[in-house]
């Protein structure tokens, strides 16, 4: 090859690669004569032989064979299911360093999508606790398996860092496909089992033994209910043939109240079951404060249901944020690590720079903890969300602490902001708008309006620095200066990150 020459890949080729950056979505890039090359489950400092699984014209995807010198950013992971069931990406990379990577991703994201120049992001919040902080989990039930089979021979790579790609090769053998070829529970024929989906995989589950990102209480849960469903012959609902009865194993624990809930998904009502099940894992959980089953008859493998039973307990826990509780019903929306929901909220807060004679719209405004905690500063906050269940909890929250200044509305925000004129009109317009939207982002309509809108200051809340950047540029491409931004991490081990963007009216 001569000097300069690019080496043409095709797939199953076999390359040496040093691993130069991290990559959204937990992969690192490295380069070949200076053509990108993504690695899942490498980490930067990295030198791996891997081989090429699909080429594009621009890059190229590749797994791990084998890593020839190891990153000194590798460390050890903790849980024996890293590595394949998909939850915690980056367990095997030191903490300050995922700090760093995902600090970089929000300047690339603002930096290559946004435009922007000389931002002024400020050092990332870290998290205190980087295990069991999750206050909140959900397990699938399934009837097929993901098993983990007999080694390929020549594999090097150990178990813990094989991709999920890799890995499906040398399980391809072992699926189980159905029940008849499984070991029999309860004396019959038949199979359930209870853990997370591998990723890319929503037809089999990996059964889990332990989890370090809820508590050990969970994990106790988590057995009993495995325990108990082969022990009664229970089956797992199937969307093939839209049979069976249990779905998902929902737990959520408060870490400022010690409440706790569990909440069992199912395709039918058997109060029978329910009964037996309650009674029997709260004598041997004692800590569980409430119990709920969640009944969803329709097809779609969701965790949310048209009915909730309660069979022990009042069917919410608590949970404090700042000087404020709020009630957690089993469907409702809370961010699911509590320390750290605080410190970006309190960032929020920072950035909305209050004043006591300023009116504030939160759009997105979910259960209304964004809009409580800002409260105390604010003449008057206006929420705006389009699940009717999350205003209602809004609503009982903003009762609960004697919030007075707090009104939360029903609807779509491109309709409540574009064609309900009348509205828009009895409502003084805001001197701050603060928008926490889903991962994709702020409908373009939206972003119009609120530059029609024109309040003096935005406070931009985003679980996705690529969707935020976009908005943002539109944003300032308006009439808004950006002028600086907070990541904070909420998801240790994990490529997520949430950041804050505060802008101003020019």
């Amino acid at each position: 090859m001569q000097s300069g020459e690019q080496r043409v890949l095709k797939r199953g080729d076999e390359i040496e690669l040093a691993m130069d950056d991290a990559a959204f979505e937990g992969k690192s890039v490295g380069r070949l004569d200076g053509f990108v090359v993504f690695v899942d489950g490498a980490v930067p400092g990295d030198v791996v032989r891997a081989q090429i699984l699909q080429k594009k014209k621009s890059f190229a995807e590749a797994k791990i064979v084998a890593i020839e010198r190891p990153s000194p950013f590798r460390v050890q992971p903790r849980c024996k299911h890293f590595g394949i069931c998909g939850g915690c990406k980056w367990q095997h990379v030191n903490y300050q360093k995922q700090l760093e990577f995902k600090h970089q991703h929000v300047v690339d994201a603002f930096e290559r999508i946004g435009g922007f120049t000389n931002l002024n992001v400020l050092p990332i919040i870290g998290a205190d606790d980087i295990f069991f902080y999750r206050n909140k989990m959900e397990y699938s039930f399934s009837d097929r398996q993901w098993l983990e089979g007999p080694r390929r021979s020549g594999a090097e790579l150990p178990s813990n860092l094989e991709s999920p790609t890799d890995r499906e090769l040398r399980n391809s053998n072992f699926e189980i496909g159905n029940s008849k070829s499984l070991p029999a529970f309860g004396g019959q024929a038949g199979a359930i089992f209870l853990g997370l989906h591998v990723p890319e995989r929503y037809d089999k589950v990996l059964e889990i033994e332990e989890c370090h990102l809820q508590s050990d209480l969970s994990n106790q849960i988590l057995s009993f209910v495995r325990d108990f469903a082969r022990r009664e012959n229970l089956h797992a609902y199937s969307s093939r043939n839209e049979s069976g009865y249990l779905r998902f194993l929902v737990i959520r624990q408060s870490q400022r109240t010690n409440e706790l809930m569990v909440n069992l998904v199912t395709f039918d009502d058997r109060p029978e079951v329910m009964g037996s099940f309650a009674a029997k894992l709260h004598s041997a959980v004692p800590q569980i404060t409430t119990i709920v089953n969640t009944i969803n008859s329709r097809k779609a493998q969701i965790a949310f249901g048209e009915v909730e039973k309660v069979y022990v307990g009042g069917g919410v826990i608590h949970e404090r944020l700042g000087k404020h509780t709020f009630t957690i019903s089993a469907s409702s929306f809370f961010q699911t690590n509590t320390a750290q929901a605080e410190r970006l909220y309190e960032v929020a807060k920072s950035f909305a720079e209050l004043k006591p004679s300023d009116f504030v719209w939160d759009l997105y405004s979910g259960t209304g903890s964004i809009a409580l905690f800002v409260s105390d500063a604010a003449k008057e906050v206006v929420g705006i969300e389009s699940a009717a269940s999350a205003v209602s909890d809004a609503e009982r929250n903003a009762k609960a602490n004697g919030v007075n200044n707090c009104t939360f509305l029903l609807g779509d925000l491109k309709d409540r902001l574009t064609k309900d004129t009348e509205w828009r009109r009895s409502h003084t317009k805001p001197d701050v708008m603060i928008t926490d939207p889903p991962r994709s982002g702020m409908h373009p309509k939206v972003l119009d309006e609120i530059l029609e809108i024109a309040p003096e200051r935005i406070v931009y809340v985003s679980c996705n620095p690529t969707t935020q950047a976009r908005d943002v540029k539109a944003l300032c491409l308006g009439k808004y200066d950006l002028v600086r931004l907070q990541p904070v991490d909420l998801f240790p081990h994990t490529y997520h990150i949430e950041n804050v963007a505060q802008l101003v009216l020019r």
